[in-house]
């Protein structure tokens, strides 16, 4: 049973970051920011301490947690062998938003797998992140720090507003550089398998170790989150921006609380109706994609029309992104 705690917000000072490495020793889960989005931490290694994290985010036990380490040569301590093709990646993508499956090494709890004999393992980009993980001297697990039905949190106060009153301590480290998760890649078979699509693109990966497959199906470390608004996802195409033009005068005419989501240069194209201009390029609308589900719920929207983009860089994984939230309705 969960024990209300006063929550307390950072800022990360050296003293406020050992102050959380301790709390992370001691079997405690703290918050903090990655380049991705903003990570529930705890050790890896304390049974404990993950049955917590699954607890306070509402998650299935059967949805294994990413682990992070703080440095390359860390890689070793949480799997079995590092395959070449994993080692190139390492190399190229790490610290960054990749993370690599491969044969977990006997000190990662079955708890922390959801019984499976791999893990997920990812370095941050972020030196908030690295500096705690480093000092917590332990491998620790870093699922998004929301619970499992809202958006991933990019920022400090998202984190408050999800967990708060369940975890001791969030860093505010800022908002997250990139918004959306990370890369996942099974490395355990050749060739290897794109589990997730985020913020390193197929083509960068593909262009250090070849070609890639794909498992388009949910994998068990994918998250639960569905906004409360619909999600309407629009095909990239010349006429797009009419396709959304017409969903949305009829789902209002039928009294629906609609907003589109675009990008600013686009945002002269829909006129009156609702709309939040989420950037000026693809890297803006990934990085603001949750913060902007999160402000249509809390605005009360019933239906969200996401514009689509064209499948190039970043774009690729924000359609992959796109499509999940909106459960494959494409307009």
């Amino acid at each position: 049973m969960l024990v209300e705690k006063q929550t307390k917000i950072l800022q990360p000072t050296a003293e406020n970051i050992e102050l959380c490495a301790r709390a992370l020793r001691a079997g405690e889960l703290v918050a903090f920011p990655t380049e991705t989005v903003y990570a529930l931490g705890a050790a890896a290694t304390d049974d404990r301490a993950v049955e917590k994290v699954f607890e306070v985010k509402g998650r299935s036990r059967d949805k294994a947690l990413i682990v992070a380490v703080s440095d390359k040569s860390r890689v070793g301590d949480v799997v079995k062998r590092i395959p070449q093709k994993a080692r190139m990646l390492m190399d190229r993508f790490m610290p960054g938003a990749l993370t690599l499956v491969m044969d977990k090494a006997d000190c990662i709890p079955s708890v922390t797998t959801a019984g499976g004999s791999s893990v997920a393992v990812r370095i941050p980009d972020n030196p908030v992140a690295l500096k705690l993980i480093e000092l917590a001297g332990c491998p620790v697990v870093v699922p998004s720090a929301n619970t499992s039905d809202k958006a991933s949190p990019t920022l400090a106060s998202h984190v408050l507003d999800d967990l708060g009153g369940r975890i001791q301590y969030v860093l505010d480290g800022g908002a997250s550089e990139i918004g959306i998760e990370s890369t996942v890649i099974d490395m355990r078979v050749d060739p290897p398998v794109v589990l997730r699509e985020g913020g390193v693109t197929v083509a960068q990966i593909e262009s250090v170790i070849g070609g890639v497959a794909f498992k388009r199906e949910p994998s068990n470390l994918s998250g639960g989150y569905t906004p409360n608004a619909e999600v309407l996802f629009a095909a990239y195409f010349d006429g797009m921006a009419q396709s959304i033009i017409s969903r949305y005068d009829e789902l209002t005419r039928r009294g629906a609380q609609v907003v589109i989501f675009c990008l600013d240069g686009n945002r002269e194209l829909y006129g009156s109706r609702n709309a939040y201009a989420l950037g000026k390029d693809y890297k803006a609308y990934a990085h603001n994609l949750f913060a902007a589900l999160r402000r249509a719920d809390a605005d009360l929207y019933e239906t969200v029309i996401a514009e689509g983009v064209n499948p190039e860089g970043i774009g690729e994984s924000l359609i992959a992104r796109l499509i999940k939230l909106s459960g494959g309705m494409i307009i």
